[in-house]
């Protein structure tokens, strides 16, 4: 089959799409093709669309190489399997960007396990997990995540490493093997009886991502997301009470410890009566009373004014929810009370102030919802803020 090159334009970029099998019999006219369909471009991005390329040799490869040194942006995307062995032995995968096709997936029919912020868990067949990201999340957002589940993996946290990423719909997955675990949710809508194992599991995980060392750099500062959340809400506060939340936010102590940023009881898993940790989006390293205020939410803010939420997103009723924040709590100090209601104060303040910017910016300020929300963040912001002047904890 000889082999086809073709040309198209998008966002000013050139695509050369290669079609069939690149050997010595068709090298020279596939090199004169290319040089004539790029003759008239005017762009600096180069695209190789590998999708329809069955095999390359050495002399095609001479092609990729000539090419490499006259432009200055040139990537290879879709390709197969078998295109991408030779290329990555002949060291074609150190000189320039080489993506992998991608299969298509399909998720329609499968458990849903997790919904967060940026993407849905759902069970893909026995043995795995796919996580799917809304708005077209970019690959590098993907493999940034990937990258995180590793060294939460390394650190000694167990959890479900992505190994593959493929296409679901126009948007993109990653899929992790995740065999014979269920969701702390799960077994609480099934077996409430084994309420207080499940939190005692929950509480000692938390305990030790808390606790894992995390050098500078590693993972994105907690602390810098938290700053930016109150940035956004200048505008939106009464000046004194922006300034001192802002100066209260800014003043939390960075330790160098991790912290997940969306611990709730759907990313638990129990594998093997063992606690595994899901969705790593959101790791980074900070102060606990981030993750505090995060969780608090998830439980009770966010479902305040509609209790039903939780029903939703949990499978278990609101009084459940503020059920395991406050046992939580309780596990997590050990029963100090004087602790407990210091760090829940806290954290409802930085959470009742993340809540009012992500009201604004997903729900509006001229919804009947958005409305809701947003007068009950502000008076409860007005309510609390004076109670403390640190957030140090």
């Amino acid at each position: 089959f000889m082999a086809n090159v073709t040309k198209r334009i998008e966002n000013d970029t050139l695509y050369f799409e290669l079609e069939g099998r690149i050997d010595t019999s068709n090298a020279n006219q596939i090199d004169q093709t290319i040089q004539n369909l790029k003759s008239d471009f005017t762009g600096t991005n180069y695209v190789i669309d590998a999708a329809k390329l069955e095999f390359i040799s050495s002399a095609g490869l001479r092609i990729i190489l000539r090419l490499l040194k006259e432009l200055k942006q040139l990537k290879i995307i879709n390709v197969s399997t078998d295109v991408y062995e030779i290329l990555d032995m002949t060291g074609f995968t150190d000189m320039l960007t080489v993506e992998k096709a991608f299969r298509q997936i399909s998720i329609e029919g499968c458990e849903l396990i997790a919904r967060g912020g940026n993407g849905c868990i759902y069970r893909y067949g026995e043995e795995n997990i796919v996580k799917t990201y809304h708005n077209g999340a970019s690959l590098d957002e993907i493999r940034n995540e990937k990258d995180l589940c590793r060294m939460v993996f390394v650190k000694g946290i167990n959890t479900a490493i992505p190994y593959d990423v493929v296409k679901v719909g126009d948007s993109y997955g990653s899929v992790a093997e995740l065999l014979n675990a269920k969701s702390i949710a799960k077994i609480l809508q099934t077996n409430p009886e084994k309420f207080e194992d499940c939190m005692n599991i929950y509480t000692e995980l938390l305990k030790k991502i808390h606790s894992t060392p995390v050098e500078i750099g590693e993972m994105p500062s907690m602390k810098e997301t938290g700053v930016k959340w109150i940035k956004d809400l200048e505008a939106e506060l009464p000046q004194d009470q922006w300034t001192k939340l802002f100066n209260m936010i800014n003043n939390i102590s960075e330790p160098k410890f991790m912290v997940h940023g969306d611990y709730h009881i759907n990313n638990v898993m129990i594998q093997d009566e063992e606690p595994l940790l899901i969705d790593m989006d959101t790791v980074a390293f900070g102060h606990p009373i981030f993750e505090f205020a995060a969780i608090y939410l998830g439980y009770v803010g966010y479902c305040e004014s509609n209790p039903s939420g939780t029903m939703d997103f949990y499978g278990l009723p609101y009084e459940t929810t503020t059920k395991i924040w406050k046992t939580l709590l309780e596990k997590y100090y050990n029963g100090d009370q004087a602790k407990i209601q210091e760090i829940e104060t806290k954290a409802k303040i930085i959470g009742y102030a993340r809540m009012l910017r992500r009201t604004i910016r997903r729900v509006g300020r001229d919804t009947e919802e958005g409305k809701i929300q947003i007068e009950l963040c502000k008076n409860h912001l007005t309510e609390l803020l004076p109670l403390v002047d640190t957030l140090e904890c």
